[in-house]
């Protein structure tokens, strides 16, 4: 019986790698400073793995007449045509649940460290060489307990951070389109509409999913709502939040700070201004960048795609396979 035909974007683990070798025929790019060649890779592979955002097109999946299961290595799936998938009958996974405690956790690095300019003194110390005497007046940053975190964007990530949260003592306010009684009374948490959170929050975090309706969710606009003490913290998606407003509102004083675990373009630019800001903390997207999640995601993915090429139910489906 002749394999399956996969071709993997990413390395993953070499044990997952092994598991799938009995009846997979595997490619697998090891190049991380270039893109993959999904498009060039496609046309003959079974199946495909996909491990960071490169698109997946219908113009792609087209070209692919044996193709029956798409895995994703994460929750999000948007740069994969879904559309295409279901007319096909083609199975798409993703890798939900798996990574809200991790990203809650560089949530709240990501907070903490723009709060008290941890980077900042890192620089200072390890790489400037410059503390050579104690100064008590450098590197004041602000308090985190006690003050006010708006989430936009309640799911399971939200929730996380919510929890966390309350171990800092922070009056916690949420936004999302369907509001949570359930968790109001389990967290003592408050609902609150996104006007208002921005306009009350010391702190906002973003973990809506991207899509039309949240493209530039925070711009011009509702950056101007914010107190211009607060830190934006963006751990959702590059778009979400309009990268010229954040530049504007970083350099004029509307906002103290923002820290970013995401951006547009991803990577973003080597020649972006928001690179030479002091006060914008940006991260290589890190969020679920732990042993342990990074390679229970990759063991999901691979349940997904074997489950996918045998034309049986996906255990974690976003399509189940229609062959």
């Amino acid at each position: 019986m002749s394999k399956f035909k996969v071709f993997i974007t990413r390395p993953i683990p070499q044990e997952i790698v092994a598991q799938m070798e009995a009846e997979c025929e595997i490619d697998m790019w090891h190049t991380s400073a270039i893109l993959p060649p999904i498009a060039e890779k496609i046309a003959p592979l079974d199946g495909l793995m996909t491990y960071g955002h490169e698109p997946v097109s219908a113009e792609m999946i087209a070209t692919a007449p044996n193709l029956k299961a798409v895995s994703v290595v994460g929750v999000g799936y948007d740069h994969v045509d879904e559309d295409a998938c279901r007319e096909r009958g083609i199975a798409l996974g993703h890798t939900p649940g798996v990574l809200s405690d991790t990203t809650a956790d560089m949530t709240m690095a990501l907070l903490l460290s723009a709060a008290r300019n941890i980077v900042s003194a890192h620089q200072h110390v390890q790489v400037a060489r410059e503390w050579t005497y104690y100064d008590p007046n450098i590197l004041w940053g602000t308090d985190v307990h006690h003050t006010t975190l708006g989430i936009v964007g309640m799911g399971r990530i939200g929730y996380a951070v919510a929890r966390r949260a309350l171990g800092f003592d922070m009056r916690v306010l949420y936004h999302k389109r369907n509001r949570r009684h359930d968790w109001e009374e389990e967290l003592g948490i408050e609902y609150a509409e996104l006007e208002y959170l921005l306009q009350a929050s010391d702190f906002v975090t973003l973990h809506v999913p991207l899509s039309e309706e949240t493209t530039h969710l925070i711009g011009e606009a509702e950056l101007a709502l914010m107190k211009p003490t607060a830190i934006l913290v963006n751990i959702a998606r590059g778009p979400v939040v309009d990268h010229g407003a954040l530049y504007e509102a970083l350099t004029s004083g509307q906002i103290a700070g923002a820290a970013l675990d995401v951006t547009e373009p991803e990577p973003i630019n080597t020649t972006h201004p928001l690179l030479g800001l002091e006060n914008v903390l940006i991260a290589p997207h890190l969020g679920s960048a732990t042993v342990q999640t990074r390679t229970k995601m990759a063991t999901m993915a691979m349940e997904n795609l074997l489950a996918g090429l045998r034309g049986e139910q996906l255990p974690y489906a976003v399509l189940q396979p229609a062959w």
